[in-house]
């Protein structure tokens, strides 16, 4: 293993480029170099620095959306694993209410109340899909105070 890490800072030290690191110059600039020459130089390292920029940001973007497809896979697991326990709830409720009651109005009523509720959250998240809703206020308004500031400007 150290026979390895040495390699590495051999290479390292050798000017070998680091992967995701900035790049060694192409050719090291000349101490009297003219300004043309230097020009010259600046204009074709500059493309591929920022073609190494563009690379990066794909690939944190790809790491990115991997981990939220990670996230997301969790997410939904742990959905499905709640509602099957959110069930077993409910029967344990029929069962308890079913010493009071008849069983099969026991689950009435908890199915009855479980859907009432289920009701209520539907309602209130329909309404943060409403159009009204989705309007940018702010930026509405931002926009409007500026055209009227322009528009007293060039009065």
């Amino acid at each position: 293993m150290n026979a390895r890490i040495d390699e590495r800072n051999d290479g390292l030290r050798s000017g070998a480029e680091i992967p995701g690191g900035p790049a060694a110059p192409a050719t090291p600039p000349a101490k009297d170099a003219s300004v043309g020459a230097l020009l010259k130089e600046l204009a074709h390292e500059v493309p591929s620095l920022l073609r190494k920029e563009v690379a990066l940001a794909k690939s944190e973007l790809r790491e990115n959306l991997d981990a939220t497809k990670q996230g997301l896979a969790a997410v939904s697991t742990g959905g499905a694993v709640t509602l099957g326990g959110f069930i077993v709830l409910l029967l344990s409720a029929v069962y308890a209410l079913s010493n009071v009651v008849q069983p099969w109005l026991a689950a009435l009523i908890v199915g009855g109340i479980t859907f009432l509720i289920g009701l209520a959250m539907v309602g209130s998240g329909k309404k943060k899909f409403e159009a009204q809703s989705l309007k940018p206020d702010r930026t509405m308004d931002a926009l409007h105070k500026d055209k009227a500031a322009l528009q007293e400007r060039t009065r």
